[in-house]
């Protein structure tokens, strides 16, 4: 038996957070995971909110926290989980973040094209399965939502799960906006099971209509924030523009990992035929391109010099929101004007003048629902319940269209 290792972490958020388990402490000294203290959970909210400055190895540890607390509760409301099950269902939250990369979104859209952040952490958690003898075996069956106890994979991935519990909590801490604030512990402690699914006791519907409210200001306040939304774009558009450059044999500065994932075209194949390239991923973090893009501020590409010195020097393109698509009279003109200012003409233009869509449902009624479990036995969705704020606004999608283009 490995010595019992017995470790607390001072969190901001909720205080104290106990480690106590050679298995989960393993997983957290591992390379793989430690690499998350190098990518931050909000990629470049700090940009809008200056606090927005935590890891989303932060995130994991919290929601690892949370998931504690939650199977904590429901063992003591006399829900059977056994001691592996428990461990399996920590090491599912922890890891559930694990194959996101440096600013993963602009990543994804930009040098990493077609290969989520999911399937790069199922991959990885496969790696990890391998080198740990198969000790996360259940964990990837709890994970893929494969185990008969449903509830355990709702509380890891969900419209209910303490992956979503703590990133509000988390992120609302930090940006300073307290719309997002949830009751988080009165929510944990109102979580039920029947017939192996999660369900939430009727006292707590209130807590719950608060946590979606939440989750819809969160997003629209920070994550889909107009500012954010133009940093991020013009992010995604560096990243563009050096692959570009970096297939057509222009010699561009970049860590030997970022180099790797610039000279070559990745596809899920690779993921799966190379084991160099799953390797040199988890070698990348977000200085690998900041200091990038510090470097390409000063390249002799015009387009790519004058992204990376606007983005470095917070420059950022005006960004306009509509709830109708934008007419491309509107685009010409503004390519037009940007043409005349910076001389940037053709293709080029596209790098500056661009428009795109986000949206929203802050609560799907067609995904895994909110089951409220009444006094009487009876199960309802929270969005059936009369006079409840969900089925009248959250329920429906929202969505925007934005157009962002340099101020001139």
């Amino acid at each position: 038996m490995a010595e019992r290792k017995r470790k607390i972490v001072n969190d901001p958020v909720y205080g104290f957070i106990t480690i106590d388990h050679p298995l989960i402490f393993a997983l957290i000294s591992h390379p793989y995971y430690q690499r998350l203290r190098r990518i931050h959970q909000m990629a470049l909210a700090h940009m809008v909110y200056p606090g927005a400055m935590h890891t989303r190895f932060h995130h994991s540890l919290g929601a690892y926290h949370l998931m504690s607390c939650a199977l904590s509760e429901l063992k003591g409301k006399g829900v059977e989980i056994t001691d592996e099950e428990e461990i399996a269902a920590k090491m599912a939250i922890l890891l559930h973040d694990i194959g996101h990369g440096p600013y993963s979104h602009a990543l994804e859209n930009g040098i990493i094209e077609g290969v989520s952040h999911e399937k790069i952490s199922q991959w990885l958690m496969e790696e990890l399965n391998k080198e740990m003898n198969g000790a996360l075996s259940l964990t990837i069956e709890i994970f893929n939502g494969r185990y008969h106890k449903t509830f355990l994979h709702q509380l890891v991935s969900s419209q209910l799960d303490v992956d979503r519990m703590d990133y509000l909590n988390r992120d609302s801490f930090f940006t300073g906006v307290s719309e997002g604030v949830i009751g988080y512990d009165r929510i944990i402690k109102m979580l039920t099971v029947q017939r192996n699914e999660l369900m939430v006791e009727e006292k707590g519907i209130y807590s719950i209509e608060k946590f979606i409210v939440a989750r819809r200001l969160m997003y629209w306040q920070v994550y889909l924030h107009k500012t954010v939304l133009s940093a991020e774009n013009m992010l995604v558009k560096i990243l563009k523009r050096a692959k570009e450059l970096a297939l057509k044999g222009v010699s561009l500065y970049a860590s030997p990992a970022l180099e790797y994932f610039l000279y070559h075209t990745i596809t899920a194949a690779n993921f799966e035929q190379e084991p160099a390239c799953l390797q040199q991923f988890c070698l990348l973090d977000d200085y690998d391109i900041l200091s990038a893009i510090k470097v390409w501020a000063n390249h002799t590409d015009p387009v790519l010099s004058l992204l990376c010195k606007w983005l470095t020097n917070r420059h950022l393109f005006k960004c306009l929101l509509s709830n109708e698509a934008f007419d491309t009279s509107a685009i010409t003109l503004l390519k037009t004007q940007v043409q005349e200012r910076y001389g940037i003409s053709g293709h080029d233009l596209d790098y500056f003048v661009f428009t795109g869509t986000a949206s929203l449902s802050a609560y799907n009624i067609n995904n895994e629902r909110i089951n409220i479990l009444f006094k009487d036995g009876t199960v309802k969705d929270i969005s059936s319940i009369d006079n409840a704020l969900v089925s009248h606004t959250l329920a429906i999608p929202v969505k925007k269209f934005y157009i962002c283009h340099p101020k001139i």
